[in-house]
């Protein structure tokens, strides 16, 4: 029998034969919810956050993105191609409708899969989701930290140079410890986000690194490709309702990528706020994105 704080793990094959590692927690009789995590991630399940969706009574999927962890990397991969994963895991665990929700990197593939899931999403919930590079009046940069600028800017000066740094950086973030993470995000966290890095979280990040990293590199590289390159799909083929969340402390990914998400999707609910930054949409807010994701049921 399964517990309510269990999480069982499964092997999914994807359409074209991929793998895919998924973690399924929560309320296992809970409305179903796919998170999309972070870069880099893993479908490793942060415990705040299953006690979250479990107490608003929610089943909480999570899934390693193609080359991260247990799934098979998938070279060149777009955005949008994250549909058909999430519906052939869909498909796998039994489950015909579910809310989505994603953070930062994840931001972006909830977004694919509110323009290319109406079928079996109602609603969706994309927080400090980066902007498309080169989009119309956005100044991609402005309010970035440091890591996340430069890293950016050598992808487009040498792709050999920037996947050879993504490999010292994962060498460097693998090994190291719960307090030596924050030195090497130092330039990313804002006095908001600093103040909520407690030891917990950062001591999860270790962990989901080590699950999604330890492996190889290709994940990361690919989620950062994906970010960059035409992302395989139109906002204006969003049709269900989107809450958008961002926060103008964020340093991971600016605000301005925010604001230009919010006059971008059509009929997006917005909350763009003052005081938060980008670790603090989850810590402070995601009770209240279960609470409209679950109005939209």
């Amino acid at each position: 029998m399964v517990t309510r704080w269990e999480v069982v793990e499964h092997i999914v094959d994807a359409a074209d034969g991929r793998r895919l590692a998924v973690a399924d927690g929560g309320d296992p009789d809970g409305v179903p919810v796919l998170v999309h995590y972070g870069t880099p991630n893993s479908r490793l399940q942060y415990g705040p956050d299953v006690a979250t969706a479990t107490e608003h009574g929610m089943r909480m999927v999570t899934y390693d993105r193609p080359g991260y962890g247990g799934s098979t990397a998938q070279p060149g991969r777009t955005i949008a191609d994250c549909a058909g994963d999430v519906r052939a895991i869909c498909s796998a665990l039994g489950i015909d409708r579910l809310l989505t929700w994603g953070i930062s990197g994840g931001g972006p593939h909830v977004l694919a899969c509110a323009a290319l899931l109406p079928d079996l999403i109602p609603a969706a919930a994309a927080l400090a989701s980066p902007a498309p590079w080169g989009a119309d009046g956005l100044d991609y940069f402005a309010g970035m930290g440091e890591m996340n600028a430069d890293d950016t800017r050598l992808y487009f000066q040498d792709h050999a140079a920037a996947r050879a740094k993504l490999e010292r950086d994962r060498v460097d973030i693998l090994g190291a410890s719960a307090e030596e993470l924050s030195q090497i995000f130092r330039t990313l966290l804002s006095k908001a986000d600093a103040a909520v890095f407690t030891s917990q979280l950062a001591q999860y990040f270790v962990e989901s690194s080590a699950e999604g990293l330890g492996p190889s590199g290709e994940g990361w590289w690919e989620d950062g490709v994906s970010w960059l390159e035409p992302w395989g799909f139109g906002f204006a083929d969003i049709k269900m309702p989107v809450l958008l969340l961002h926060g103008e402390q964020d340093r991971f990914v600016p605000f301005g990528h925010g604001v230009w998400l919010a006059a971008h999707i059509p009929g997006v609910e917005a909350r763009l706020t003052k005081d938060d930054g980008h670790l603090t949409l989850t810590t402070r807010h995601l009770g209240e994105v279960y609470d409209w994701l679950l109005e939209h049921w």
